[in-house]
């Protein structure tokens, strides 16, 4: 027997029926309604298990770009302080002037852009107010010309991933 076939039970020639092995009408009529309950009930287990399979599906896509992320961002974070020495070596050479300023600066905007493509943005801070969510207090400084709690001065560079924080940004705050 296949594993699709539906097993049916012929009764033997006791209910009156005219032909010898056939069921008489009552009893074909409920075996074709108990052949109808089951039928409903493997489409039933069949609906459940397509979507219990997209489910999983789902969650095991959502599962890999989680991990996917993670795998970026370990290479991305010490990137990100490699954009830093960038910027800090840039400051100096721009100030020498010449050729290495101008390599510098190339490479400096190269990396950018590619930080750019991979949506990563920088976290404005100058003259903002602080949010704990997006920055890192270092410092204080007394400015009474300044609201409390506006960033003076950015010391490190923060960053968004997707709208989301990946580093933040290290600031010096008004008291």
């Amino acid at each position: 027997m296949s594993k699709h076939a539906i097993p049916v039970t012929i009764k033997p020639h006791e209910t009156g029926a005219s032909q010898p092995g056939l069921l008489p009408a009552a009893d074909l009529a409920a075996e074709v309604g108990r052949l109808k309950e089951q039928l409903s009930e493997e489409r039933e287990r069949t609906v459940r298990a397509l979507a219990d399979f997209k489910n999983y599906k789902r969650r095991q896509e959502i599962e890999g770009k989680k991990q996917a992320d993670s795998g970026k961002r370990e290479i991305i974070l010490p990137l990100l302080d490699i954009v830093d020495d960038i910027e800090r070596s840039l400051v100096r050479a721009e100030q020498e002037g010449g050729a290495l300023a101008e390599g510098l600066n190339l490479i400096y905007r190269k990396v950018l852009a590619l930080l750019e493509s991979q949506d990563i943005r920088p976290i404005e801070t100058q003259g903002n107010l602080f949010t704990p969510e997006f920055h890192e207090a270092v410092a204080v400084k007394k400015d009474r010309h300044l609201k409390p709690g506006t960033i003076v001065r950015e010391l490190r560079k923060g960053y968004l991933w997707h709208g989301e924080l990946l580093r933040p940004a290290q600031v010096s705050v008004s008291e």
